[in-house]
């Protein structure tokens, strides 16, 4: 089955039946309030989702410490009052995007358009115009959800999900994200049709920057701490002939700043550890330049070198 035919690209039903359960009720009440507080303009949601990110901070104690794990590995040359902070601030940005899905999901095309501004399309234009096949490097920051979504307005683009155990988040961001009818591709049916997608001259939004465990992973540095890194990216820009463009999603007052980057050079060498050094090594960058809104609450170390004990234990 193509890409192109892939039923996740045609809009999800909502799933009436699981709404009625009772233990789905709470989801269908946050589900109310993200639709209220779509329509407010975002100058006032950005205000009530920082005031949520301030409640997560002070109740989630277990995303609270991953964080600072996360932020005390990466930046030890902090002060630790600097990186008590970064780690508050990234928890407002995770409000304020949690709140702005009622916006993805419910905003007009003209009102969506109006607060994403894409920047760098050239980029991505120039690679097409020669033929290339094209795979968008788009790391796990918090607007990772607009950055897909604004490419897809412009050319065709597809990208892969983790399908959610609760049926109306599940429905709720096949909306957001398929709101110009990109195909969503369950990660569990692997890479064939993501080669196909790109055979098919779509642009693939991929996200591969999580420690999916030894089995699938080399060791590469990030932020100098050896990390297991997925070497997916080299590996399928290899096979599909395709160059990469970095693709970086920003928070801004009053939207988004979605950026296209020039496409890797001399990317893949067809060493899986060189090539996961170099896209991490790419992320690092774009994490300097905008560190509380990388998603900090991942276990971005859990898996380890032989020997060395996990830093969450």
């Amino acid at each position: 089955m193509s890409v192109t035919s892939n039923p996740s690209a045609k809009p999800a039903h909502f799933p009436f039946r699981a709404a009625m359960l009772p233990k789905h009720w709470g989801t269908l009440v946050a589900l109310g309030l993200l639709w209220i507080i779509g329509r407010l303009p975002l100058s006032a949601s950005r205000r009530l989702g920082a005031g949520l990110g301030a409640l997560m901070y002070r109740v989630n104690g277990k995303r609270r410490r991953i964080a600072h794990v996360n932020v005390d590995l990466c930046f030890p040359d902090m002060s630790p009052q600097a990186r008590a902070e970064l780690v508050r601030r990234h928890f407002r940005a995770s409000g304020q995007a949690y709140l702005d899905l009622g916006f993805l999901a419910w905003a007009s095309e003209r009102r969506f358009l109006g607060a994403v501004h894409l920047v760098g399309l050239p980029h991505l234009d120039e690679a097409l115009s020669r033929g290339r096949r094209v795979i968008l490097l788009a790391p796990h920051f918090v607007g990772m959800n607009v950055g897909g979504i604004a490419v897809a307005g412009h050319v065709p683009t597809f990208s892969m999900y983790n399908p959610q155990r609760n049926p109306i988040v599940d429905w709720l961001l096949h909306k957001t994200r398929s709101r110009y009818a990109s195909p969503l591709i369950a990660r569990k049916r692997g890479l064939r049709p993501v080669l196909r997608g790109l055979g098919e001259g779509m642009s693939f939004y991929f996200l591969p920057d999580e420690d999916l465990g030894p089995k699938h992973s080399v060791f590469a540095p990030f932020f100098g701490v050896p990390a297991a890194t997925l070497p997916t990216l080299g590996r399928l820009a290899a096979a599909a002939d395709a160059v990469v463009i970095p693709c970086y999603t920003r928070l801004v007052p009053g939207g988004y700043e979605v950026r296209l980057e020039p496409a890797l050079a001399d990317f893949p060498v067809g060493d899986a550890v060189p090539d996961a050094a170099r896209m991490n090594a790419e992320i690092e960058r774009a994490v300097r330049g905008m560190p509380e809104q990388y998603l900090w609450t991942f276990k971005l170390f859990k898996t380890r070198p032989p020997g060395v004990p996990s830093p969450y234990a």
